[in-house]
Order: C-alpha cells, then sequence, then structure tokens
C-alpha cells in the first residue's frame, strides 16, 4: 500500500506569494513550478499596470494608485441631484405628518440660530451646567472643548456671510461658553478644601 504524503503543520509560513502578490524568497522554483496558484486579481492588475507604465506607480501622480483607497469618490452630479429630489420629497412627506398631527413643520426648520442654540446646549450638558430630565450632571471637559472650539471655528468661517442678528448671536453664545468653561476648568483643578479644624492650629 503506498505511503500517504503527510501534510506537516507548522507556524512556518508556507504561502507562495505575498500579499503583494510577489513570489516569497523562502519558495523554492520547483514548489513554483508544480502548484503555483493563480496570484490574485490585485496583484495582477498592479502588476499589469507597472509593466504598461512603471511611473504609474508613483504616489504623487494622479491615478488609482496615488489615491487614498479609504477615501470613496466623490458623487457624480447626477448623483447628488437624484439623492437631493429623493430627500426633498422624503422631507415634505414627513412635513405633511406633522401638519396632520396638529403640529408647524415650521417648528422643524433648521435655522443658523437653532443650530448654534443646540451646539451651546450641547457645551452646556458637557460642562454639568445643564442636565437632562431626571438625569445627573456629567462633565466631559475634553467633549465641552471640543464643542466650544467647533463654534469658534464657524464664526471664523462665517465671517462676513452672517446677518448682524446671527452674528451677535454665535459671539454672545461663544462668550458665554468660554466663560463657563474657564470656571468649570477651575472649579476641577481646584483642590478640595479640608473640612473640620485644622490640626495645626490646636
Amino acid at each position: 500500500m503506498p505511503e500517504k504524503k503527510q501534510e506537516s503543520f507548522t507556524v512556518t509560513d508556507r504561502r507562495l506569494f505575498t500579499s503583494d502578490g510577489e513570489l516569497r524568497r523562502e519558495v523554492s522554483e520547483e514548489e513554483v513550478s508544480t502548484s503555483k496558484p493563480a496570484p490574485p486579481a490585485a496583484a495582477q492588475a498592479k502588476s499589469a499596470v507597472i509593466a504598461a507604465e512603471p511611473s504609474a506607480l508613483d504616489e504623487s501622480a494622479p491615478g488609482p494608485f496615488g489615491l487614498d483607497p479609504s477615501v470613496p469618490p466623490s458623487p457624480t452630479t447626477a448623483e447628488q441631484k437624484e439623492q437631493a429630489d429623493a430627500y426633498r420629497k422624503s422631507a415634505k412627506d414627513l412635513d405633511a405628518r406633522v401638519e396632520l398631527s396638529g403640529h408647524s413643520a415650521k417648528e422643524m426648520e433648521m435655522t443658523f440660530e437653532r443650530f448654534m442654540a443646540s451646539l451651546y446646549m450641547t457645551a452646556m450638558l458637557q460642562l454639568g451646567l445643564m442636565q437632562e430630565e431626571r438625569g445627573q450632571p456629567r462633565i466631559d471637559l475634553l467633549g465641552a472643548r471640543q464643542t466650544v472650539d467647533t463654534l469658534g471655528l464657524l464664526a471664523e468661517k462665517t465671517k462676513g456671510n452672517l446677518t448682524p442678528a446671527e452674528e451677535n448671536f454665535l459671539q454672545n453664545c461663544l462668550y458665554e461658553l468660554r466663560m463657563a468653561y474657564v470656571e468649570v476648568t477651575n472649579a476641577v483643578a481646584r483642590p478640595p478644601q479640608a473640612t473640620g479644624t485644622n490640626p495645626a492650629k490646636r
């Protein structure tokens, strides 16, 4: 009875190709000629690009290999229009349901002041100066700082594009939140005061 070839299981990496589709140095030519599998499709495409144009893999050059693969391409103009139309239709349907319930759809419209007010309330919650109903105050100084910085960034980026009322509202929000942030951080950094009599004065 012929001996069966036993497979050995070791920690040695026996793959013929690296993740880039290149031949591993540890693999002999004989192994490649007898059991070479088809390289991955990505490796084939990469090899084709290298053969056609060696400079195509230059990261500074435009092309599929010069872009960050984690960033998806921008939607086309047609795709943007299609989604904008679908969003408007969905918003109108929701407005109609709100009106049927006896409320005004105008209450749901997002204005610059409402956007600023939502950031203001978020920062106050993060500073522990406000709390949700039936909730306990919780301080998140890092989150509060990011929210205040977001308001500062908006003030910088919208300079010259706001109405006097919007500008006044934004500056008031920033002033109050920065002052509150300083007060809270100072209170947190202040060491707790000792209670009872001071032993040194006895």
